[in-house]
């Protein structure tokens, strides 16, 4: 696992002849501006991917400003190099960010209808799912493939004795729901639904915005995390990297769901913020 970030000063040496530092697992690119030029991200992944072939690693994170430099992970991409996005985290937080949204905005767990859409459930987004009907009594799945979650509707309801509903109408499956966990859905789907003027939607893979003019309500895309920094107390991926990539890269394992959860305790993982496209919560 190697982390990539930009060089912390100047170095005109460095940026004219594109050196590449390596400290410990950190991968140093020469880059100070705000945006480089397709021929410089070429170059640079090119001995980044060499970097990477010669120790057999093929998985990276990428500090707060590289994500920023879209020429150099496109080709990254393109490169079959796989960036750490914190997806399997974000999957085991789901909870999380639930629970977090009704203390924040104090809102009756009772009250509540949440609608999840979903095409290709996971087992840790299935596993999160069985969590939250313990807490919320008023659950509907939305999906164009109701077959399929036909068994999950019925294993819940034999497990926990808790009706959901299975369903893909678009105007009314979402149109009362107060919160929505939007698993997969892209935008161009997600948008032939009628949704409450009001609702809190929770975007999974980010990136996705509600065109509907009358919408007032929060549309999360990203979030945060804080949890017990260990690793000699490393200050650049402390400062330079956003927390939750660290954590999915150093803690989540291919592990069963239930030990996932242990380690958020363990680790004492917890939801700092969350990113609407014009709010924070």
């Amino acid at each position: 696992m190697y982390y990539i970030q930009e060089i912390d000063k100047p170095n005109f040496i460095l940026k004219l002849f594109n050196i590449i530092k390596i400290k410990g697992d950190k991968i140093i690119l020469p880059i100070t501006e705000e945006k480089i030029t397709t021929k410089k991200a070429e170059i640079l992944v090119t001995k980044t991917k060499k970097i990477l072939d010669n120790t057999c690693c093929n998985r990276v994170v990428l500090s707060k400003r590289i994500k920023k430099q879209e020429e150099y992970i496109n080709y990254l991409n393109s490169s079959n190099i796989n960036i750490v996005n914190a997806e399997t985290l974000t999957e085991i937080l789901i909870l999380d960010i639930l629970n977090y949204i009704i203390d924040k905005k104090k809102l009756e767990k009772e009250e509540l209808t949440i609608s999840v859409f979903v095409n290709d459930i996971s087992v840790n987004v299935l596993e999160s799912l069985k969590e939250i009907v313990k807490q919320y009594k008023k659950i509907n799945i939305i999906t164009n493939h109701i077959q399929k979650f036909k068994k999950i509707e019925k294993d819940l309801f034999e497990s926990y004795g808790i009706i959901i509903t299975v369903g893909n109408n678009k105007k009314k499956s979402a149109a009362k729901s107060n919160i929505i966990v939007n698993v997969d859905f892209p935008n161009e789907l997600i948008n032939k639904y009628v949704i409450y003027d009001e609702a809190i939607i929770i975007n999974l893979r980010g990136n996705v915005k509600i065109n509907k003019k009358r919408f007032s309500g929060i549309n999360i895309n990203d979030y945060e995390i804080d949890f017990d920094f260990s690793d000699e107390y490393d200050f650049d991926k402390e400062n330079l990297y956003d927390k939750k990539d660290v954590y999915e890269a150093e803690f989540v394992k291919n592990q069963p769901f239930k030990y996932s959860r242990n380690d958020l305790i363990r680790y004492k993982v917890k939801i700092t913020k969350l990113y609407g496209i014009n709010n924070v919560i």
